[in-house]
């Protein structure tokens, strides 16, 4: 029997999961060049935004819910700005920042509308 949550099904968690390999992806290249502290700050920024969603998904409460997503919706900001702050460092390249930046958008825009559902 393959167990599902609720928040498996949402656009909102997958597209933070897939937000969160790319993130993953740069973090390990940061750990190859021995940016431990950088690394450790992406890949707990880049959880943040699934997690948020999952643990709200398993609230008793619409208002509970909403304050995850409100997390989750932050945590796309502080993201971007981990980011932004690896390009200027020059720790990643422009299409990297462009592609993510655009994907970090998105997913705010998303929980912003989800959000509106509930």
């Amino acid at each position: 029997m393959n167990v599902k949550f609720r928040f498996q099904d949402f656009d909102i968690w997958k597209l933070a999961i897939e937000i969160a390999d790319y993130l993953f992806d740069i973090a390990d290249d940061l750990e190859q060049k021995r940016l431990y502290r950088f690394a450790e700050q992406l890949r707990g920024a880049g959880m943040s935004i699934s997690n948020n969603i999952a643990e709200g998904a398993g609230s008793d409460s619409k208002k509970e819910f909403n304050y995850f997503l409100n997390v989750a919706r932050r945590s796309t900001f502080e993201n971007a700005n981990i980011l932004i702050v690896l390009k200027r460092r020059k720790l990643i390249m422009d299409e990297q920042l462009n592609e993510l930046l655009d994907k970090l958008d998105k997913e705010s825009r998303m929980i912003t509308n989800f959000k509106k559902t509930l």
